[in-house]
């Protein structure tokens, strides 16, 4: 330990406060431990560290002054501690810290204003501070001696006086953000010259005066000062400056303005549904607001009464056109999920306006959704988006964490603000990001307010000339309609079916989807026989798509089913529990009536099976390296389900048509309806078999016998059937033996010819060294002895290359028949030299799957060919 250079624990939920021990590791030249949830003082002893370069510990709950001892680190390169609970000020003794490229200190919690020893860091490349606390305001720092500066942030830092003139001669700087401070007095000219600048964000000040005019190529945030702008003004030209200023709500239009309508007439409601496109929920039309947005922006719609305003950039993003607008990567379970599909988002500030509105007292409802983070206890998991809500300019919640409130990501939550006063006809929405949260999770730059819909109405009624005799007759008239609805339902029993459903699923604690069947009507075209794509063991499949566009497979269950909905619960708990790369996704479920369905994701390329050895015209031309990717890819599914899933899981049907293809030919396992939990304590099933004959392992069809060894061998048969290119069991006549893919590898196994088992049409052109690899993996997969066979996790490193796979052991307690090998030396050698029909080679495995437990559905009846995917347009 006394060597130990690095210790990097990125996000690994660890509490706790930093032991002093840490300190005696002399040697440390970097510590990591952003985003965790540790929390207390820094340990005093840190100063000890005098070889330490990188220190970053933001994204946690670290409180008190930072220790004096800090001043010792003078070898230090790179700090972070943002987001986090310190207290006191920035301290003076950074001036010792020479020799550091990046000091990123937002929303710690620490109190301005900046020291002025800050000057003498002239290394610093990256200088960002925002957010911080206290009412001390003081000039901007000199900062002309920093010739390698490229990114300054000081936002929110309590800096009042003058814009100094030689920032706008830092020939380095390309991201200057001063935003939301107190700056006063005009913008030098010199500013508009600046060459390789990117972005200049001086949002929030109070800086008059004209406007300089900005090259195209810059994105110039100026909106929240006082500038004197005429309409026509050619600084309204150009759409990368943000000019937009708080002045219109505080009746004071004629300082604004590039804008240029009149209200025909006053509005007493506004529904937008941010991010996404128009839409009805509940008898109420949301504008859409799709528009691509950008860094600072400011949008208008095309009715006029209405506008948002987006402040900052994702400093450390990479698609910038994608990031303003996401789609949800969640599972949405709520009815009114068209309002949440999208949202907008911005870095720093997120500003609606409502334009039009006649003055009064209104009601303001915003939706939230997080549909950015995930909820599976992954590394993406730990994301935390906080920001601050105010109307009106007056801040309603202070760090709000939409996750939090909502009970977890993909939930909606909603915030009702009553008696909310519109003056000047204009109200103002503000959602301000202050530095809290996570800034890299999923990925960079996820972060900053995000809102998914705005409602806004009138708390006065207007246009109404319905008498009171008129409204009461109608609610009188509604009410006994709907008492005679209740009352036929009722006695029709529906009610207590329904909620008996709604309890079983609420048990479950799914972690996907409801939908209801009207959603799953209108993406199937109400289960239109076009859309109908096979015929499965619990009864029609149908292809359909979703408001977004996203296609699914619906499974929809018979009612005549004998597994009923026992098995259909227990199928959906389990695999709403199950999520991984390389399984087919389950994005929900429906319980309505009779009705039971399974809402799949839908995969282009059909399954495995046809890929290899379906009818001809079907068949996806393989190469190696794709083949090799798809038998790592199941052996990771696999060894997911077996080791890494909280729950112990057996599929007990792994065969080639449980292996769907998607556009890129990456495989994903399906059908987890025949899948058992298996508790640690019991292996042996006392269930029906439930499997394929030639994939199922001699244990579990011969004695029922079940571990998570069984799919070990029918992954072995797989792994033989991509390598050969063939079906594992061959038909021959009612009198004669069926012949299995496992005996003729076997026996290519004792005469050492085992490159005679690779596809004859893969030629030459494949990998012989990773073709052996998969062929003796497969071999050892398949061992009779099940105690013999290797863990998932083993198969995965030993097709990756990571140890050796140790040799094949046969099980002697069983003596092949000679006579039965040289009749598949003959017929295998005639099928290779095509001396034998299509109808004798077609494999029983691939036509019928075997015998079909009823509670089974093959991939090969869920997704037959269609002309929708990618290969097939490809191959046009």
């Amino acid at each position: 330990m006394m060597n130990l250079l690095n210790i990097t624990l990125l996000g690994n939920r660890l509490t706790g406060s930093i032991p002093m021990e840490i300190a005696n590791i002399s040697t440390l030249v970097q510590l990591e431990l952003t985003t965790n949830q540790m929390s207390g003082n820094l340990p005093p002893e840190l100063g000890n560290l005098t070889q330490i370069r990188t220190l970053r510990l933001s994204s946690n709950n670290f409180t008190g002054e930072l220790p004096l001892t800090l001043a010792k680190l003078t070898t230090l390169q790179d700090l972070q501690i943002s987001n986090n609970q310190f207290s006191g000020k920035i301290p003076d003794f950074i001036q010792n810290w020479t020799n550091i490229n990046s000091l990123i200190i937002q929303g710690s919690g620490l109190s301005g204003p900046i020291p002025s020893e800050i000057s003498l860091l002239r290394n610093i490349t990256d200088l960002r501070i925002s957010d911080l606390n206290g009412f001390e305001y003081a000039p901007l720092p000199q900062l002309k001696n920093m010739p390698l500066l490229k990114n300054l942030i000081l936002r929110n830092c309590n800096i009042n006086g003058k814009l100094h003139d030689y920032l706008a001669t830092m020939t380095t700087l390309k991201h200057l953000d001063l935003s939301f401070n107190k700056l006063s007095g005009t913008i030098s000219s010199t500013y508009a010259d600046m060459n390789g600048v990117k972005y200049i964000f001086l949002t929030g000040n109070l800086l008059s005066g004209p406007v300089p005019a900005w090259r195209k190529n810059v994105d110039v945030d100026l909106s929240y000062n006082n500038f004197n702008i005429s309409q026509g003004s050619q600084i309204c030209q150009n759409e990368k400056v943000n000019l937009f200023s708080t002045l219109w709500a505080r009746n004071d239009i004629g300082t604004v303005s590039c804008l240029s309508f009149q209200c025909p007439k006053p509005s007493y409601s506004l529904h937008i549904n941010c991010g996404g496109k128009q839409t009805t929920v509940n008898r109420t039309s949301y504008d859409g607001d799709s528009d691509s947005s950008g860094p600072a922006r400011f949008h208008v719609s095309p009715t006029g009464n209405w506008a948002f305003s987006t402040t900052g950039i994702f400093i450390d993003g990479d698609q910038l056109g994608e990031t303003y607008s996401p789609q949800n990567i969640a599972t949405l379970t709520m009815v009114d999920a068209e309002l949440y599909m999208n949202a907008r988002v911005s870095p720093i500030s997120l500003t609606y306006y409502g334009f039009c509105l006649e003055n009064g007292s209104y009601s303001v409802t915003l939706h939230f959704a997080e549909i950015m983070f995930t909820d599976d206890q992954t590394y993406a998991s730990l994301g935390r988006r906080v920001f601050d809500i105010y109307l009106q300019g007056k801040q309603m919640q202070k760090e709000f964490n939409i996750a939090e409130e909502a009970g977890g990501v993909g939930k909606k939550v909603i915030k009702r603000y009553k008696d909310v006063v519109v003056t000047s006809n204009t109200l103002e929405i503000r959602l301000y990001w202050a530095g809290k949260g996570t800034q890299a999770l999923p990925n960079r730059s996820v972060y900053g307010p995000l809102i998914s819909a705005i409602s806004v109405e009138s708390d006065s009624a207007h246009g109404s000339s319905i008498s009171a005799g008129v409204v009461v007759g109608i609610v009188v008239a509604a009410t006994i309609v709907i008492i005679l609805v209740f009352g036929i339902l009722w006695w029709k029993g529906c009610f207590g079916k329904k909620n008996s459903l709604s309890r079983e699923l609420n048990s479950l604690n799914l972690q996907t989807g409801l939908f209801t069947l009207r959603q799953i009507k209108a993406a199937t075209n109400n289960f239109d026989i076009s859309n109908k794509i096979g015929e499965g063991g619990f009864g029609p499949v149908y292809k359909g798509c979703l408001p977004n566009e996203t296609l699914i497979a619906v499974k929809q269950l018979s009612s005549k089913s004998k597994q009923g909905n026992r098995e259909f619960l227990n199928e959906i708990g389990m695999i709403s529990a199950l999520q991984h790369p390389y399984l087919v996704k389950l994005y929900g479920c429906g319980v309505e009536g009779d009705q039971l369905l399974l809402v799949y994701e839908y995969l282009e390329n059909n399954s495995l099976a046809r890929a290899l050895f379906g009818p001809e015209e079907h068949q996806i031309k393989l190469d190696w390296s794709t083949r090799q990717k798809i038998c790592v890819g199941i052996a990771k599914g696999l060894a997911f389900l077996h080791e890494e899933s909280r729950l112990k899981v057996v599929h007990r049907d792994i065969k080639a048509t449980n292996v769907l293809l998607d556009k890129d030919l990456n495989p994903k396992i399906s059908d987890f309806g025949l899948a058992k939990l298996v508790e640690e304590d019991n292996t042996h099933i006392s269930t029906r078999i439930a499997g394929t004959y030639g994939y199922m392992a001699p244990e579990y069809a011969m004695r029922g016998y079940l571990t998570d060894k069984a799919d070990v061998y029918s992954f072995g048969i797989v792994a033989l059937e991509i390598v050969n290119g063939r079906g594992n069991t061959i038909s021959r006549s009612n009198e004669e033996e069926a012949l299995y893919l496992l005996d003729w590898a076997q026996l290519l196994k004792e005469r050492g010819d085992l490159m005679e088992l690779v596809d004859r049409r893969l030629g030459s052109d494949f990998n012989k060294k990773e073709a052996m690899v998969v062929i003796n993996v497969a071999l050892l997969c398949t061992n009779d002895t099940s105690n013999l066979r290797p863990s998932m996790s083993s198969v995965v490193n030993m097709l990756e290359g990571r140890i050796v796979v140790p040799e094949f052991v046969s099980d002697s307690s069983e003596v092949m028949d000679e006579n039965k090998f040289e009749v598949m030396r003959q017929y295998y050698s005639q099928m290779e030299g095509n001396k034998v029909s299509k109808s004798q080679t077609q494999s029983r495995s691939s036509s019928t799957d075997g015998p079909w437990p009823a509670s089974s559905s093959s991939a090969l009846n869920l997704y037959p060919i269609h002309s929708d995917s990618s290969y097939w347009e490809k191959r046009k």
